[in-house]
């Protein structure tokens, strides 16, 4: 099992080619076995980003998450207690914005690897990244 960031569901969604190959094999491996974490979160992050239009679709925005639930084995995780008070634990330098840090609890939560290009993620001994 792996959990995605934000960023990277929408790329794998709408521009594959932006994935490294570590991650494209990642989220293959993972729809051959266990499944994909989607941080309920990430659903939030994207609505906002269709809002602001910072990420076009042709479909409205249930249809699109629609899509992408189905495009995937994706496994929807909601913020838990535990994942809550770790994201708030956490030390600065893992990332100050509050979605990365609960995408980033759950990943450890989980002990399930985080695929991002994030390097503030990448770079954090916390988390174990794909990229």
């Amino acid at each position: 099992m792996i959990v995605l960031d934000t960023h990277a569901i929408i790329w794998d969604a709408l521009s594959p080619e932006r994935l490294s190959e570590k991650a494209k094999a990642a989220i293959s491996a993972a729809n051959d076995s266990d499944g994909i974490i989607l941080c309920d979160i990430s659903l939030w992050e994207i609505a906002m980003l269709v809002k602001k239009e910072r990420i076009k679709i042709d479909v409205g925005y249930q249809d699109f998450i629609d899509l992408v639930l189905n495009s995937n084995k994706y496994v929807v995780q909601r913020i838990t207690a535990e994942i809550a008070e770790l994201s708030v634990n956490f030390p600065e330098t893992i990332n100050k914005d509050p979605a990365d840090r609960i995408i980033a609890a759950t990943s450890i939560i989980h002990t399930a690897p985080l695929v991002t290009a994030d390097t503030n993620l990448i770079n954090a001994k916390e988390v174990t990244t794909i990229w």
